[in-house]
C-alpha cells in the first residue's frame, strides 16, 4: 500500500473514532486543546500558508464532532493560537501545548485531540515529518504514547 493510501486510510479511520464519540467531547478543555491542536499542526513547519487555513477552516464547518461547539469560537480560538506561533513559534508552541494539556484529565479527549491532529495532517495526502513531530509532541504532553497512533 502507498504512503499515500496509508495517511488517507489512517484519517479515515481516526474520523471514524471520533465521531464514534461524539457525545462525549463537549467540553472547553476539549474544544481549547482541538483548537490548539489545528494551529500547532497548520504552523508546524514554521509558516501557513492559506490552504492550511483553509483546511482547519473545512475541518471546522465539516467535523461532526467539532459542531458540537460553535463555528465561528472555533475559528476566533484557531486563529489566536495561530497568531501566537507565527509571531514567535518556540514561545508560541509553549503556549499552545499548555491549551493542549487541557485535555489531559480525561484520557478520551485526549486521545481525541491526537486524532484531531492526525486528521489536520493528513488532510492534504501528505502528513510530513514536521506535522508528526508536533503531535507526537503533543502525545507526549498528553502522557498518551504516540506508537497508539503510528506516531
Amino acid at each position: 500500500m502507498a504512503l499515500w493510501d496509508r495517511i488517507k486510510e489512517s484519517a479515515s479511520q481516526m474520523q471514524t473514532q471520533l465521531e464514534a464519540k461524539k457525545n462525549d467531547l463537549k467540553s472547553g478543555a476539549f474544544r481549547d486543546a482541538s483548537m490548539a491542536m489545528c494551529a500547532l499542526v497548520a504552523a508546524a513547519d514554521g509558516t501557513v500558508d492559506p490552504s492550511e487555513r483553509q483546511r482547519v477552516a473545512q475541518l471546522i464547518a465539516t467535523n461532526e464532532v467539532l459542531q458540537n461547539f460553535p463555528a465561528d469560537d472555533l475559528r476566533r480560538r484557531f486563529e489566536e493560537n495561530l497568531n501566537k506561533l507565527t509571531t514567535d513559534f518556540a514561545f508560541g508552541k509553549v503556549s499552545v501545548l499548555q491549551e493542549i494539556a487541557k485535555a489531559k484529565k480525561k484520557p478520551a479527549e485526549a486521545r481525541a485531540v491526537v486524532q484531531i491532529g492526525i486528521v489536520i495532517g493528513g488532510a492534504d495526502g501528505d502528513f510530513d515529518k514536521t506535522e508528526q513531530a508536533v503531535v507526537r509532541e503533543a502525545c507526549y504532553t498528553l502522557d498518551l504514547p504516540p506508537h497508539e497512533f503510528d506516531l
